[in-house]
């Protein structure tokens, strides 16, 4: 037996052996794809067209899109990307969302993050078109996400696998507690908001909380002895431990005589975040054609 595949079996023997349910990122995502190919085939007519920007040569970065671009044309989406150089210019940036803002082929832009450190990312973000913005990081789309009186904004990917998730497993977040265990203060902020508006209570208490949602990028941060019997874990934070195995933050292991839910990694948020991204490109598409 390879190394390779005996590490894949060990893997897998260990989330076997956990008592916590895992919920299955990569079995959801394929459902919402398959639902967005099946509605963009029932269209008569052209593709969604989405815009991918990727600045400079990140390795993490070049392989998100790559993977973004591939999926892409799966579910029918007419996927171009604007590969541009490690020194492009700010003012060269806004050119280019500019003109895709104005190019009606194109339903979507995706501004792959993060920039480059000479480029202002709150600039360049908020300088896409918010009926374009799938990412969802716009004030605009912010402010359209949170008054539920006006039109409605694109929920950003990562939330929206948040949400997903949840729903898959009948968690309602109405008077739950959750623990956010994150390293951004945007993220925390935005995420807060957003589960404020389905009820939840908000704690730094994590041995109380219902639910944790951890997004750190530190292995084995989160043990079994920080979190309550019962408790949903939605795991985001991604690192590598010394063989180069992806990892998150939560040790799995120390879960195994834990009820509750789990999401893997990998094989949790990261496959779902890309199909909510579709999802996202087919309703900018459906707006901007005015289908209904």
């Amino acid at each position: 037996m390879s190394c390779k595949k005996a590490l894949k079996n060990c893997a897998g023997n260990i989330l076997s052996s956990i008592k916590m349910k895992l919920i299955d990122g990569r079995a959801l995502a394929e459902k919402i794809k398959d639902s967005i190919a099946l509605e963009i085939h029932s269209f008569k007519g052209p593709r969604p067209g989405l815009a991918i920007i990727l600045v400079g040569e990140r390795p993490d970065s070049k392989l998100y899109v790559s993977l973004k671009e591939k999926q892409a044309g799966t579910v029918g989406i007419d996927a171009h990307v604007y590969r541009c150089d490690e020194d492009m210019t700010q003012e060269d940036l806004l050119k280019t969302i500019n003109f895709l803002n104005n190019d009606p082929e194109v339903d979507a832009i995706l501004v792959q993050l993060p920039l480059p450190k000479h480029l202002d990312a709150d600039t360049i973000v908020n300088a896409v078109n918010p009926d374009k913005d799938i990412d969802g990081f716009t004030k605009e789309n912010m402010r359209r996400l949170m008054d539920k009186s006006n039109e409605a904004g694109f929920m950003p990917p990562v939330y929206a696998v948040i949400l997903a998730m949840l729903a898959s497993i009948n968690f309602d977040l109405q008077n739950k507690k959750v623990s956010l265990v994150v390293n951004s203060d945007i993220f925390e902020d935005k995420l807060t908001e957003i589960l404020k508006l389905q009820g939840a209570k908000i704690t730094t208490a994590m041995k109380e909380a219902d639910l944790i949602i951890t997004a750190i990028g530190k292995q084995n941060s989160i043990t079994a002895d920080m979190v309550k019997d019962n408790a949903v874990i939605i795991d985001i934070g991604i690192s590598k431990d010394s063989t180069g195995k992806i990892c998150g933050d939560v040790d799995a292991l120390s879960m195994k005589d834990k009820s509750g839910f789990l999401s893997p990694v990998p094989g949790g948020v990261g496959p779902m975040t890309i199909a909510m991204a579709f999802l996202n490109t087919l309703l900018a598409f459906k707006k901007q054609k005015n289908i209904q």
